[in-house]
């Protein structure tokens, strides 16, 4: 092994492999909006503990007095800093497109115009969402939209035009919508599916237009995630049958930082271009790199047939499906619009 000048040998083992090997995104910067909780917090997590500098965003530096689940800008950071990884917190309201554009300007000023990593999962529409199942689109205040697609999907675009704008100059990044199931089919309401679906397109149309220039821009459907707020919105001792169900689901499913060992891997994979402006599953992906979740969670398959019986409370015909019966990608596909 020839040694390059600056390396330290030991036991003819260089220790900057080692380093990289140990923290795979050192050196790297990057800005994960909303995570303050949930998925966000979590893959902020995750990216700092493989060794990059992390930028988080949200509206609220402390955690709110009245809130049940909590979560702050503080919060998180403070997290990161006991893991030993270098955080930066920026409060930021994502509606306003003067705190967006301010957000990137700091960024790209105290580093030297790099960035390598941009993850757009701000979103403040859950409470919404949840309050208005059951809800036709024409019972609900057209307001609804913005509630769900102003931070939810306008506010990754704007993110996304300044991300890419320092990207190209260094002819290198990574651009990650968190996005859902509900692109394809629908959830929750209409404005979420639309939003969703949008993400979707997004990325494959930015990622058109970035590939020349060797950035790539992916969609990541994570599966049922144990949220704070989610878990929050059931009480399996008071609901129904198909709510307690949900619950457990979300319960058992995936934790807030696979999508970080996720997306921490994909800022590592070589051939990462190849896989620019396509549709990512956290389950493919942990079975691609090897990862794992938390004991007692399992990463979610979405194209599992058993997990699409149990989702329809078809329990008994679940039990009888091997789990590693699935549904093939072209299937799920067909699952969303189609021409006449």
């Amino acid at each position: 092994m020839k040694r390059g000048k600056g390396d330290i040998y030991i036991h003819n083992f260089k220790c900057t492999d080692f380093k990289s090997k140990m923290a795979p995104l050192a050196g790297k910067v990057c800005i994960v909006t909303g995570a303050t909780r949930g998925i966000g917090k979590g893959i902020a997590l995750q990216l700092a503990e493989k060794g990059a500098k992390v930028y988080i965003t949200g509206r609220t530096l402390d955690p709110p007095k009245a809130s049940k689940v909590g979560g702050s800008l503080r919060d998180t950071a403070q997290e990161i800093e006991t893991r030993g990884g270098t955080c930066i917190p920026i409060q930021c309201d994502h509606s306003k497109d003067d705190d967006i554009k301010r957000l990137f300007e700091t960024v790209k000023r105290e580093n030297d115009g790099q960035l390598d990593i941009l993850v757009n999962n701000a979103y403040s529409a859950v409470d919404a969402l949840f309050a208005s199942m059951g809800t036709t689109f024409w019972e609900q205040s057209p307001s609804m939209w913005d509630v769900v697609n102003n931070v939810g999907l306008r506010n990754h675009y704007i993110c996304s035009v300044y991300a890419a704008q320092i990207m190209t100059e260094r002819k290198q990044g990574l651009i990650v919508n968190i996005s859902s199931v509900g692109g394809l089919s629908y959830l929750f309401n209409v404005p979420y599916g639309v939003g969703k679906e949008a993400c979707d397109r997004m990325a494959a149309d930015c990622g058109f237009e970035l590939r020349k220039h060797n950035v790539a821009y992916v969609s990541l459907w994570p599966g049922y995630v144990a949220t704070e707020v989610v878990l929050s919105k059931f009480d399996p001792a008071e609901q129904s049958p198909s709510k307690r169900r949900m619950h457990d689901m979300f319960a058992k499913g995936e934790t807030t930082e696979f999508s970080g060992q996720c997306i921490a891997a994909l800022a590592s994979e070589p051939d990462i271009m190849q896989m620019s402006g396509k549709i990512m599953l956290t389950y493919d992906l942990g079975l691609r790199y090897g990862l794992k979740d938390k004991e007692g969670h399992q990463p979610t398959d979405m194209c599992s047939v058993k997990m699409a019986l149990l989702s329809s409370g078809r329990t008994w015909l679940a039990s009888m499906v091997p789990s590693f019966v699935r549904f093939p990608k072209w299937m799920m596909a067909l699952g969303g619009n189609k021409f006449y």
